[in-house]
């Protein structure tokens, strides 16, 4: 047996050795040369898993290590006996942590009190959801939208997106990338939705590049029609729009997903796939050596502000300011950055305590120790 595995995926090494023949590669270099001869690919989104990788293969089961399938031509690989998974949920609380730093960080550099001031949740799955809390958390009105769960179960909980964009002051995407059907989400941040948004309002995008309109994104920012934005995730990644870059408050490197917890269960979900495929003996397997950072406690001081006193807290854990400056500083490194990714833990490896009563309810609500 012969399994195709991307390099970049961490806690794989070693693992399935005993079964297979395992070759790492680079994702975005795997040729249809190497899967040839392959039984199973474990992978992430730079390896497009379509028709001209994968034609005349022995390929029978992919795993993407990741929510986002997009990179997998799934009714082609249906069509021709492949079968593939992915791993819905696998980062959705890393994820929800990249988006309560972006808030406290546009509230702390725009003394902005996030209390009372509106979200728009536009996509509320397993990412979107926590997302929701963690607004809440921080004291915002928050709005739902997700037309395809309205249609399911009712309107009561959701709002159209046209009240999401006239009321939100921060307007979050956490939508899959659909180009046709029912729900297309291609370009569902456009030049329409950006003139419709309060001229006092942030927009930020980490679900999927062409979820925003690139162009249009930047002609809003230069225009004054939105305060500014945050991007994890960009048109035409890795060579995104420098000008663009320079614009937003916060760009990175499509990480808001990287925990090191976040990429752990992607890997453990891929695993337990394929054993189950294969019928392996790998039953639950989860990785045994997730490293945790020196430092996981602090007391935070009563000085400042709510939301500055939030910053400090999140920031033990993660800051997206780090991952900005790194990407403004070398654009040209956007993969090496992404491949090299710095030891980032969620929040419940830490503990964080404050004699801000209201700052401790909400460390809580989010997912600290306390």
């Amino acid at each position: 047996m012969k399994i195709i595995v991307d390099d970049k995926i961490p806690f794989l090494q070693g693992v399935l050795e005993s079964c297979a023949e395992v070759v790492y590669l680079a994702g975005a270099k795997v040729t249809p040369e190497d899967t040839k001869d392959a039984d199973a690919i474990i992978t992430r989104t730079r390896t497009k898993c379509k028709e001209e990788l994968l034609a005349g293969s022995m390929v029978k089961f992919i795993a993407t290590a990741t929510i986002g399938f997009d990179h997998i031509d799934t009714e082609w690989c249906e069509a021709n006996g492949i079968e593939w998974t992915n791993a819905p949920g696998c980062n959705s609380s890393s994820v929800a942590q990249y988006i309560s730093s972006a808030l406290l960080n546009l509230a702390c550099k725009h003394k902005i009190s996030l209390r009372g001031k509106t979200l728009g949740v536009v996509g509320v799955g397993n990412v979107g959801s926590k997302v929701a809390k963690v607004g809440e958390a921080l004291g915002m009105r928050v709005l739902l939208n997700d037309p395809p769960r309205a249609d399911k179960e009712g309107c009561e909980i959701f709002v159209d997106l046209a009240q999401v964009v006239a009321e939100s002051d921060f307007i979050t995407m956490h939508v899959p990338l659909e180009k046709d059907g029912k729900y297309p989400t291609l370009h569902l941040g456009n030049e329409e939705l950006f003139k419709s948004m309060k001229d006092s309002a942030f927009c930020i995008n980490s679900s999927r590049g062409p979820i925003c309109d690139n162009a249009a994104l930047k002609k809003a920012l230069k225009n004054n029609d939105i305060a500014g934005a945050i991007l994890d995730v960009w048109e035409n990644e890795p060579d995104l729009d420098l000008e663009l870059l320079e614009l937003v408050d916060f760009g990175t490197p499509h990480i808001a997903g990287y925990s090191y917890d976040g990429k752990a269960n992607g890997t453990a979900m891929s695993v337990n796939a394929l054993s189950k495929f294969f019928s392996l003996d790998f039953k639950d397997w989860y990785p045994s050596d997730v490293p945790v950072p020196e430092k996981t406690s602090m007391k935070i001081s009563s000085e400042g502000s709510f939301e500055e006193k939030m910053l400090v807290a999140v920031s033990l854990s993660y800051n997206i300011k780090d991952d900005s400056d790194r990407l403004r500083n070398s654009p040209a490194t956007f993969e090496k950055q992404r491949g090299d990714y710095p030891l980032r833990r969620e929040f419940p490896v830490f503990n964080v305590e404050s004699t801000d009563a209201e700052v401790n309810k909400a460390l809580i609500k989010i997912g600290f120790k306390h």
